[in-house]
């Protein structure tokens, strides 16, 4: 069974780990709101979403947002508007609270019918000498729990999610390491 890759790069290979690419996917899986948070529009959307209820609050506290209660209400009610920094960390806790919201029905949909089928797009290699170049193709793998990836999405926790990624991954057979690095992850849920 091969061993996870230490070196990624050394010859010219070009590519993301397998579990960023999947946080990607699962990301773009995400709707949220699409105005940006520069708009009053977007930051008042954000700000609502966050304050709604005493459990977004918290989980939006947990995300980053440091902002007391006074200087919200100033934000919601027109009277202050945030700094780029404040926007930032508003922008980033209503993603991270986000995320917390839809993964349980996230999780349902990825794990109905038996799994979801994921295609693994190869790393680039066409900066490796012909020498060091391995055969890889378009592979597809179907992941039947999702569980602890989507667990260590919602978290944040990246080190988890590459544990869980690699876990599934392992399913391909004795190549797997070959597709430890992508350049992209397709699926659908």
């Amino acid at each position: 069974m091969p061993e996870r890759t230490h070196d990624f790069g050394h010859y010219g290979a070009r590519g993301i780990k397998g579990s960023e690419a999947a946080a990607r996917q699962l990301d773009r899986l995400v709707e949220g709101i699409a105005s940006p948070v520069t708009s009053k529009r977007g930051l008042l959307a954000r700000l609502h979403y966050l304050t709604k209820t005493a459990h977004a609050l918290n989980a939006a506290r947990e995300a980053g947002l440091t902002a007391t209660d006074r200087t919200v209400r100033a934000w919601l009610s027109g009277k202050r508007s945030p700094s780029r920094a404040n926007l930032e960390r508003i922008d980033t806790a209503y993603w991270a609270v986000r995320r917390r919201n839809v993964a349980r029905h996230l999780l349902g949909r990825l794990n109905s019918r038996g799994g979801t089928r994921v295609e693994l797009h190869p790393l680039n290699q066409s900066q490796v000498a012909r020498p060091h170049q391995r055969v890889l193709g378009f592979r597809t793998l179907n992941i039947r729990h999702w569980d602890a990836i989507v667990r260590a999405w919602s978290a944040g926790d990246f080190e988890a999610l590459d544990d869980a990624w690699i876990d599934q991954i392992a399913d391909l057979g004795s190549d797997w390491g070959k597709y430890e690095y992508v350049t992209n992850l397709g699926f659908a849920a």
